[in-house]
């Protein structure tokens, strides 16, 4: 049987298309065209497609305020015979720099080579993170400036809500001594795994599908690409999790919403290292106090 598309059909303000697009992508998408206030998005049909279309619903809703034309109409989705995408999708991804340190490509792409940067192999697919949203390059680029002011001690981490498993690699290649990285999701787990191998960190990353309440020990680093209202609802966890002295990279925060994000980690505990802003989206970099 040929395997089938979904494509997705939606209207948003042009202001709003390229955060739109970017998250297509990042959630799996090879493909997205854009034209005078639509967005037509592919993705291999995937075999939960109802977790796929409740992921872009939710994202949308989150959105909506600061884009206040996005979802007036009802999304459309189609689903579409084989033509020959499995391969044609592949031009829409080509090597990203991110920062002074990484270069993200797709495994069928050779990198250009660099003394550097560090190569990270990532397999486009359903799961979140391939380098292209803001949210994931600058939590690469939090990482490393965290790696080079902890020079002086070995590295430890925890990355809640892997995805593809991008920052627990970057983590790795960083030089971290283990990496713990969870996903509740088995799709998101089983791309981490393939990714994972490819860029041959077996040995310091550990995947799980254990929720962060079940994890006992600190980290010297701990990451959250989530979403505002997840950080929030795991705020007092996620501050449980640092080791004194340590670091919290916090992003997936758009940026109306940062202030309430901030207000969930004591000042008496955390100070507000950095801060970025990316096309809306807030990334923080927190320290722990000794």
């Amino acid at each position: 049987m040929s395997p089938s598309w979904l494509e997705l059909s939606l209207r948003a303000p042009t202001a709003a298309l390229d955060t739109i697009s970017n998250f297509l992508i990042e959630r799996g998408s090879p493909g997205v065209v854009l034209k005078r206030n639509e967005i037509r998005a592919f993705f291999a049909r995937p075999a939960k497609s109802a977790a796929l279309k409740r992921d872009i619903q939710r994202f949308l809703r989150g959105i909506k305020g600061i884009y206040p034309g996005v979802r007036e109409e009802p999304l459309r989705w189609t689903i579409l015979k084989d033509r020959n995408w499995n391969h044609s999708w592949r031009r829409f991804f080509s090597p990203q720099k991110v920062g002074r340190c990484f270069c993200v490509t797709p495994p069928w792409i050779d990198p250009p080579r660099s003394r550097r940067r560090q190569v990270i192999t990532i397999e486009p697919g359903m799961a979140f993170g391939t380098g292209t949203h803001p949210t994931t390059r600058c939590c690469l680029e939090f990482l490393e400036e965290t790696a080079a002011l902890l020079t002086q001690e070995p590295i430890t981490a925890l990355d809640v809500g892997t995805g593809s498993g991008i920052l627990a690699i970057a983590l790795a290649k960083l030089g971290a001594s283990k990496v713990l990285a969870l996903d509740t999701d088995p799709v998101a787990l089983k791309a981490a795994r393939v990714n994972v191998r490819h860029n041959r960190v077996g040995r310091a990353v550990r995947l799980s599908i254990s929720r962060l309440g079940s994890v006992k020990e600190t980290f010297t680093v701990v990451v959250a690409n989530l979403t505002a209202e997840t950080i929030t609802s795991l705020a007092s966890l996620l501050q449980e999790k640092v080791s004194a002295g340590g670091y919290l990279i916090l992003s997936g925060i758009l940026e109306q919403k940062a202030p309430e994000v901030l207000r969930r980690f004591s000042p008496h505990s955390f100070v507000l290292a950095r801060r970025t802003v990316q096309r809306q989206w807030v990334t923080l970099l927190l320290k722990k106090r000794e």
